[in-house]
C-alpha cells in the first residue's frame, strides 16, 4: 500500500484507538508528533462527549480536530466548526418510546454537558467513562436546552434490547448501534460521515488522502470517506465488510501498527 499521499488520519476512540481499559498508548503520542511534523492532520471521532475525548488526548488537544457525539459536534483548536442538534419534538418522541422499553437508561447529550434522570450506581459508573460532565434532572421531557443526540444504555446488549424498539425511526433520524451497550439517536445529518465530509471540505482533503480507522456501526459513514479505511480485528462484522483493509485489534496496537507504516512510506 502506498501511503505517501495521506494528509489526514481519522480514528474512532473506543474499540479502536483506546484499548480495552480505555487507555491511549504512549506509542500513539510519539507517532502523533511525527504525523504533526509531516503536516498530517489528526481527527478523533467518537460517540463520546467532547470533554471526555479531550481528557483522553489532553497532551495534544490543541493540535487535533475532535468529532464528538457521533458527529453532532465538531471542534478544532477549541473553536466550534459544526453542531447539528436534534429537534425538540423528536427528543420527546424518542423519550416516549423509551418509556416503554425495559431496563434502558437514556442520556440527553449537549455540547458540554449530559443530562439524565437515572441515579443507579452501576449505570453511573459506566456513564462516567464516556461523559465526564453530566447533570441529573427530575424530568428529561421538560429539558429545553439543545440536545445533539440521545444516547441509550442497556447493560446486556444494545443491539438486542434497544435497537428493535427504535429502528423504525431510521430515515427521519440517524439511529446507530454505537457499541455493545449503546444506541445513539440523532438528527439525520448528525453522524461521523457528515462531520468528516465537512472537515475534508474545509481542508481540501480528498478520500484518496484520508486514512480512517473504526470498529462499530457508527463508524460506517466515515469509513466510506477514506480510501484507506481500516477495520480493527475486534470490529463488528458490518465494519469488516465495509472497510477496504484490516488491522490488528485495539489491544494489539492496530492503529499504531498502520501509523508506523504510514510514517515509513
Amino acid at each position: 500500500m502506498d501511503f505517501s499521499k495521506i494528509k489526514m488520519v481519522v480514528t474512532d476512540m473506543d474499540g479502536t484507538l483506546l484499548n480495552s481499559k480505555h487507555e491511549v498508548s504512549d506509542c500513539f503520542f510519539t507517532l502523533f508528533h511525527e504525523l504533526k511534523q509531516r503536516d498530517i492532520l489528526f481527527v478523533a471521532a467518537s460517540g463520546r462527549q467532547y470533554s471526555s475525548i479531550v481528557d483522553k488526548l489532553r497532551p495534544i488537544q490543541n493540535d487535533i480536530i475532535v468529532i464528538a457525539e457521533n458527529g453532532g459536534f465538531v471542534v478544532m483548536e477549541e473553536q466550534e466548526l459544526l453542531a447539528t442538534p436534534l429537534a425538540h419534538s423528536a427528543k420527546n418522541e424518542i423519550l416516549d418510546i423509551l418509556g416503554k422499553v425495559p431496563n434502558v437508561h437514556p442520556v440527553l447529550c449537549g455540547k458540554h454537558n449530559a443530562h439524565l434522570m437515572d441515579t443507579d450506581a452501576t449505570f453511573i459508573e459506566k456513564l462516567e467513562e464516556y461523559y465526564t460532565k453530566y447533570e441529573v434532572l427530575p424530568d428529561l421531557r421538560a429539558y429545553q436546552g439543545e440536545v445533539l443526540k440521545i444516547a441509550i444504555y442497556h447493560h446486556v446488549s444494545s443491539e438486542k434490547h434497544i435497537y428493535p424498539y427504535v429502528k423504525h425511526l431510521e430515515g427521519d433520524l440517524k439511529v446507530k448501534v454505537s457499541g455493545e451497550n449503546w444506541v445513539d439517536i440523532s438528527s439525520s445529518n448528525a453522524h461521523k460521515g457528515y462531520a468528516l465530509q465537512k472537515v475534508q471540505e474545509l481542508h481540501k482533503i480528498t478520500p484518496a488522502e484520508t486514512m480512517v480507522f473504526g470498529d462499530y456501526n457508527n463508524d460506517l459513514e466515515m469509513l466510506a470517506l477514506g480510501e484507506f479505511s481500516f477495520a480493527m480485528a475486534n470490529a463488528h462484522p458490518n465494519v469488516k465488510k465495509m472497510a477496504n483493509y484490516h488491522t490488528l485489534s485495539n489491544d494489539e496496537l492496530g492503529v499504531e501498527t498502520i501509523l508506523k507504516k504510514l510514517l515509513a512510506s
